[in-house]
This record gives structure tokens, C-alpha cells and sequence, in this order.
């Protein structure tokens, strides 16, 4: 969904629930170069479940980012995701785009949750049915229409200009295929967030399942704020390590095994749906992003229950920076950056 069609430069920011991401990219002859990444905190309840409480607050740290790493450029590409976006490969009678931008209303009624005068809708024709002479696989989306308008008037707040507003699946999806072979086979691309977990297949460079699920890092805070009876402020100190006298390692182990073993649960659900619809495939790896990637146990517990390789995805491999970047800086960040940069690849005039 675009707001804008000239060909323009752009900055990709990444509204998440407890950290706001931005990022510039300058195109250069063999890729990307890499001119600006910050990261700032906001505070807890600002943005909860996607849903934007304290527009004025979330804006003003915006303004803070902004200054902060001295970025001039106003043009920004965000995303959405979670139960406000509707993303599914539909398969249809094969037809002219043209036609299917006429006919796109009256197909996605039978597909969406939500009626269709309250969402926007866009697609992407995918290709020919293998199975099915005469018929095409259509990558359908739906946003809704209130969501879409509040991230566009959050960004407008803090003096910007929303050109883009993409998926973060897809966002995910770009940063993938900038930095890695995509014809090594089936690959899951999973962002694990503060609130919310990104699911996002691939065969080889086209998706085949998104899915948005309600677990993350918040998870594992929350269980520390009931055990410890404490803020949530000090759980989050607990959990990342700031505190460790605070918690007794034990207790933290076992909050972190019990959030750890749900989130397994829920992935191997999505990949047991895929295995269904693609009997005889095998998801090869498992690439992680977000602030769960960084944790051991979670990598070493998906990789046995799902029998696939597991890594933490580097969405700066194929980028050139600057020695004005810290190595060891972008090595702890990258988790987190992924779909910051994959909004930063975006142009205005993208499909």
C-alpha cells in the first residue's frame, strides 16, 4: 500500500511495541551500503498488541530517534502485522490484472474475517497453478482500514511522510533474499518480538504460509513480574541480564524453559499446517530474528523438535558498511534489525 509513486529516497522504521528501529540504505553499484541503524527503547503500554494507545508519546520518541542518529530524510516506510493483516495465497480463474483489480473485492469476501469495506486490499499475481491448468496463485492481503490509517497518522504526528506501509513478513522476506541464497530449499524465516511472532515460509523465493502469532519476549517478563512480584521495568532488567542478582538463576531458567517450550509448540503447529499442504517437503533451515533469536536454549530446543537447522539471520552480510559502525555493535543488533532493513530496501514506487 503506497502513498506516494515518485521515485524517491526512503527511511525504513520499525514501530514495535517496546522499540522503535530505523534505518537508511544508500544504493550502490553491487547492493546496499549501509548509512544509518539506531534503536531506541519506549516505555511499556505505549503500543499494545499493534494497537497505537499513546499516538502524541510514541511520536514524540520518534522525533528522539530521529535526532538522535541525525537522520535528515523524511520519506519513512513502516508495517504492520498481527490479526489487523489477513495475508493468503488464494488460487482463481487465470485472468488479465486488469480484470482482477475489478474483480479483487467480490474474491477476497470469501477469504477474510473482516468485511471488506473496512479493510484495503492488494495483491500480487504469484504464477500458474502446478495443479491446476487454467488457474493462478494470487498472494491476496488485507489491512485493516483503522490500523492502517493510525500508523499513517503516528508517522504524519512526528513531522514525517509515510510513503510505504508494508508487512512485516514481507519485510522479512526482502532482507532474506538481499543476503541469502534463496534456492537452498524450504525456509522458515521466524521473528520472535517483544508481543508478536512473524511466521513467514519459503520455497526457494516465493512465500507459501504467513502467519502472525501473540507470543514473544513480553512473555517471558510477565512470568518474571508474577514470580518476582516487582515492575515490570525491573523484570525486563532481570531478564536481559542487567540485574542477575535479582532473580535466582534457577527460577529464571525455568520461566525462560516454560516460555521457550510454548513458543516450540506453536511453531511446530505452523510447519505441521505446511507439511500438510506439501506432503514429502522438509523445512532445511530456520532463520531467526527479533530479541528471542538470542536465546541458546530456544535455538538448541526448535532445532531438535523440528529436525532443521537453526540460526540467527545477519541482515548486514551482504551490505557494505562504514567504519563508522561498530562491528561487535551490529553483530548484537542484527536480530532486532531485520525488518528495519527490509523496510529500508523499500522504494515509493515498489509494488
Amino acid at each position: 500500500m503506497a502513498f506516494g509513486k515518485k521515485k524517491i529516497r526512503t527511511i525504513g522504521l520499525d514501530v514495535g511495541s517496546r522499540t522503535l528501529k530505523v534505518g537508511e540504505l544508500a544504493e550502490a553499484k553491487q547492493g546496499y551500503s549501509l548509512k544509518k541503524f539506531g534503536v531506541i527503547d519506549i516505555e511499556p503500554g505505549l503500543i499494545e498488541d499493534g494497537t497505537i494507545k499513546n499516538p502524541d508519546a510514541v511520536s514524540d520518541f520518534i522525533r528522539k530517534l530521529f535526532k538522535m542518529y541525525k537522520i535528515k530524510e523524511t520519506n519513512v516506510v513502516i508495517s504492520i502485522g498481527g490479526y489487523s493483516i489477513i495475508v493468503k495465497t488464494i488460487t482463481l480463474d487465470t485472468m488479465e490484472e486488469d480484470k482482477l483489480h475489478e474483480q479483487i473485492k467480490s474474491e477476497a469476501e470469501s477469504y477474510i474475517p473482516f468485511d471488506v469495506s473496512d479493510v484495503n486490499l492488494d495483491f500480487q499475481i504469484i504464477g500458474e497453478n502446478m495443479e491446476n491448468p487454467g488457474q493462478m496463485d494470487v498472494l491476496l492481503v488485507a489491512a485493516k482500514k483503522e490500523i492502517v490509517n493510525d500508523y499513517a497518522s503516528l508517522i504524519q504526528m512526528a513531522g514525517l511522510n509515510p510513503c510505504v506501509m508494508d508487512v512485516d513478513a514481507f519485510a522479512l522476506q526482502n532482507i532474506y533474499e538481499a543476503n541469502y541464497d534463496t534456492e537452498e530449499g524450504n525456509v522458515a524465516l521466524i521473528d520472535i518480538g517483544a508481543s508478536k511472532t512473524t511466521l513467514n515460509i519459503m520455497k526457494g523465493n516465493t512465500s507459501v504460509l504467513i502467519r502472525d502469532v501473540s507470543l514473544g519476549c513480553g512473555q517471558i517478563t510477565q512470568q518474571i513480574v508474577t514470580t518476582m512480584g516487582c515492575p515490570l521495568e525491573e523484570a525486563e532488567q532481570m531478564f536481559h541480564g542487567t540485574r542477575p542478582d535479582s532473580i535466582p538463576p534457577k527460577e529464571l531458567i525455568e520461566i525462560i524453559g516454560s516460555v521457550i517450550a510454548d513458543w516450540c509448540t506453536e511453531i511446530k503447529r505452523a510447519l505441521d499446517f505446511f507439511y500438510s499442504t506439501y506432503p514429502g517437503d522438509h523445512i532445511q533451515k530456520i532463520i531467526l530474528s527479533g530479541g528471542g533469536a538470542n536465546i541458546k536454549d530456544f535455538r538448541e530446543l526448535l532445532a531438535e523438535e523440528t529436525s532443521s537447522e537453526v540460526e540467527i539471520i545477519n541482515p548486514f552480510e551482504n551490505f557494505s558498511v562504514g567504519k563508522d559502525f561498530d562491528p561487535s555493535y551490529l553483530e548484537r543488533i542484527s536480530p532486532q534489525a531485520a525488518i528495519c532493513m527490509g523496510l529500508a530496501m523499500r522504494r515509493a514506487d515498489d509494488k
